[in-house]
């Protein structure tokens, strides 16, 4: 089983990862674990007034921090993984990874919003749940 782990460096991530230990534990062959943090691109102002590296650096320390307690999770269980950072949009970068690399099911954390601001302003695993092709379990 190939599993895709969405995370964002929050609580519910951590819960997740845990889920996807678990799972990746009680499976008679060893489940392959794609570890993603997606940072949101910065606006072309701010990546203007940063530059280049400190561009590239604002989106390392993101990525290190988004994925540290998911690796420390993984690792603890024994499990390999194979950890990603992107610079995209979550639901969008969830969605390509999920399809290119044909995983068969997308864990991620909800930061549980309210239903009005999740509404205004989209969730993130709402648009992966309408648009992913495999089953997305999402961890509260």
């Amino acid at each position: 089983m190939k599993i895709l782990l969405a995370v964002d460096g929050s609580e519910n991530s951590t819960r997740a990862a845990n889920f996807v230990a678990k799972l990746a534990k009680s499976l008679a062959t060893p489940a392959q674990i794609i570890l993603l943090h997606a940072d949101v691109p910065l606006l072309a102002g701010v990546k203007d007034a940063l530059g280049t590296q400190g561009t590239l650096d604002y989106h390392a320390d993101n990525s290190r921090y988004a994925l540290k307690d998911a690796r420390a999770v993984l690792s603890d269980a024994g499990l390999e993984f194979d950890a990603r950072a992107v610079v995209e949009d979550a639901d969008k970068a969830i969605v390509e990874i999920a399809a290119n690399d044909a995983v068969d099911m997308v864990v991620m954390g909800s930061r549980g919003r309210t239903a009005l601001r999740g509404f205004l302003l989209g969730s993130t695993a709402t648009k992966v749940i309408a648009q992913a092709g495999v089953p997305v379990t999402v961890v509260r």
